[in-house]
């Protein structure tokens, strides 16, 4: 990764999406719904954006990834809220694996936290995939409405890969960014290995 700055184009849209978290999060609990769905799929966008931006034109940092990744906190709860508030009857035959891809999300969270005292930002591939999967979802549960494959594609696959993103934080001694996935990161503790 190149020297940090701050004033990147990635790292300004993941300010954008920091900056309007409350805006949108707002619109959400007083049942501004068409609104609410505009701004939420901007974010959406915005999210696919930074990253493809960073990479082609080289200007991924730490300070950019770190701020991936809260802004991407921020989806997920404006996603939460507002499924919780316009989406409710379509979810609600569905709680149990909505509540059990919950509880994954939150776990490498705080694996991350009782383990090195910050939020993980390793975007492994898996949580990549499973980030585009899950903004379609959105995406179209926002503008089309629900669709009931892509509610579990999307769940089965988050599930998948924040395990995946758990064991991956088990197994490393440092917090890193861009690990890509276990088994790079179990090649790498080989090649490690073999060389002592």
């Amino acid at each position: 990764m190149r020297a940090e700055r701050l004033f990147t184009l990635p790292n300004l849209i993941s300010g954008y999406r920091l900056a309007t978290f409350p805006l949108i999060l707002w619109l959400a609990a007083t049942g501004r719904e068409t609104l609410f769905a505009v701004l939420f799929c901007i974010n959406l966008i915005s999210d696919i954006l930074d990253g493809l931006i960073a990479r082609a034109f080289n200007q991924a940092t730490r300070l950019g990834a770190r701020l991936d990744s809260l802004a991407d906190i921020t989806l997920y709860i404006l996603a939460a809220a507002g499924m919780a508030k316009f989406k409710r009857a379509d979810l609600a035959p569905h709680a149990v694996p909505l509540l059990l891809a919950f509880a994954c999300y939150l776990l490498p969270i705080a694996v991350a936290f009782l383990k090195f005292g910050k939020y993980p930002s390793l975007h492994l591939y898996s949580c990549k995939l499973g980030a585009y999967l899950q903004g379609l979802f959105f995406f179209i549960l926002f503008t089309w409405g629900f669709r009931a494959w892509l509610f579990h594609a999307a769940v089965a696959w988050g599930i998948l890969s924040w395990l995946e993103e758990t064991a991956a934080l088990l197994m490393q001694k440092e917090m890193v960014s861009d690990a890509k996935g276990l088994y790079w990161i179990l090649k790498t503790r080989s090649g490690a290995q073999g060389g002592t």
